[in-house]
């Protein structure tokens, strides 16, 4: 095994679960792991605490008149759940079919870390970096930044740049160079309808008063018409229209046909908001999505109660020129009006981020487009992400710069699923990647 997926293996070793308040030892063991790992390169690092955990920087010797460059991911991970769809141990990296599997393999150790091995050979071949780099990796992506912002506005003179580049986004097929312009933004929420004060027995009970479940399907149902489009009030008011450039260049991008949407999901068909493609619907549309709904008996076999309450996780993904406290207000007034007698419903905003777009055919994007072609064959590929990075906006209103997604994910990688992987190939081409950026992005 070389030296770099060494490093990968033990970075991917740490269980970095932001969410989980048991992991917090593993996430600054993790963080501990990075600056040790970015000192011994030769770069000038500290660890930062915050109120959650901790952001780490790094930073070379800089010389005036140089370009400035930020390089930023993140450490943390989703939680591994459910263990048993997993084929090996999340957390004990394996190499099957010229891939990684681990948790955090692709999103984001796989791709953060070549950026560092990337700097690592620059360092050891010619003993200087063509820019003045800063290094900035955090512990709360997964659960939406909430301590990098007042650390951007906190210490904004020290990470002042002239472009920020991030690996973190997808690339649109195998060994096809991929710049993303644009990443969706997000609003959370959760729902709670309670009921009685108990669960009660559906024979004597159910017909009396409202069931909560019920109430939540019919919530949910709501949100919705026949055809797929989103049924609150509003909530397409503000939208940014696709170009139509946009529009005809994503028609010639390989890997995002509807077919291949079917044969990357193992759906029986498509569906969504109708006029779009299946590329256009989630690079540059706004969708709403339940992601998890509950309520009652979940046990084997029948329990026949009436619960005391259900909920509903919701997750809605925005585009340019939507703002997600807005959505959330439209959000919040549907789902009053349509709540059903009989039940009581609260509302729990989650986290949310704003929606990105920048001009990819600025002096650095054009920069980063010529780096994509001396790592990859053939013209990039450029993109909207379907995705959110909810600091990238942020980046933008603090510090006053864009940022180039440079993704190395592909469709299969199964981020935030059982079995995630990245290939061997990718993790290589990213190392590529990072010293032809640097070079670029000096001119």
């Amino acid at each position: 095994m070389t030296s770099e997926l060494q490093d990968l293996f033990a970075f991917l070793s740490f269980p970095s679960v932001s969410t989980d308040s048991k992991h917090k030892a593993d996430l600054l063991g993790c963080a501990a792991w990075l600056v040790e790992k970015l000192s011994r390169i030769g770069l000038d690092t500290d660890l930062h605490e915050t109120p959650g955990h901790p952001i780490v920087i790094a930073r070379n010797a800089h010389v005036p008149g140089k370009k400035t460059v930020l390089i930023y991911g993140h450490y943390d991970v989703q939680p591994p759940d459910p263990l048993n769809l997993w084929d090996s141990p999340p957390f004990t990296p394996v190499i099957r079919d010229g891939k990684i599997w681990a948790r955090g393999a692709t999103d984001n150790k796989g791709q953060m870390l070549a950026h560092i091995l990337g700097i690592e050979k620059t360092l050891r071949e010619k003993a200087e970096l063509p820019v003045n780099i800063i290094l900035m990796f955090e512990g709360e992506e997964e659960i939406g930044s909430p301590c990098l912002a007042p650390f951007l506005m906190a210490n904004r003179n020290d990470l002042k740049c002239d472009i920020i580049a991030i690996s973190d986004t997808g690339m649109v097929a195998p060994n096809t160079g991929t710049l993303g312009y644009g990443l969706r933004g997000i609003a959370c929420a959760e729902i709670k309808i309670s009921g009685p004060a108990r669960d009660l027995h559906s024979g004597l009970f159910g017909g009396a008063v409202a069931n909560p479940a019920t109430a939540a399907a019919q919530l949910v149902a709501s949100l919705h018409h026949p055809d797929g489009t989103v049924a609150i009030k509003g909530f397409y008011d503000e939208v940014r229209p696709l170009e139509k450039w946009e529009h005809d260049m994503w028609a010639q991008v390989p890997g995002v046909t509807d077919q291949d949407f079917l044969d990357v999901t193992g759906s029986p068909s498509l569906f969504g908001e109708p006029g779009y493609t299946s590329a256009e619907r989630t690079w540059a549309r706004p969708t709403v999505e339940v992601n998890g709904i509950g309520g009652g008996y979940q046990g084997e076999g029948s329990k026949t109660v009436l619960p005391a309450e259900a909920f509903v996780k919701f997750s809605l993904r925005l585009v340019p020129d939507q703002d997600p406290g807005v959505i959330l207000q439209k959000l919040t007034k549907h789902l009053e009006a349509h709540c059903p007698a009989g039940v009581r419903l609260e509302i729990m905003p989650g986290h949310s981020g704003k929606p990105y777009v920048s001009d990819p055919h600025s002096h650095f994007g054009k920069a980063a487009q010529r780096a994509l072609g001396r790592t990859f064959p053939g013209e990039p590929m450029l993109i909207r992400e379907g995705g959110s990075i909810p600091i990238v906006q942020a980046f933008r209103e603090i510090l006053g710069v864009d940022s180039l997604l440079l993704g190395l994910a592909l469709a299969d990688a199964q981020i935030h699923s059982p079995n995630e992987n990245f290939p061997i190939a990718n993790f290589e081409a990213g190392i590529r990647l990072n010293q032809a950026l640097l070079e670029e992005l000096a001119h």
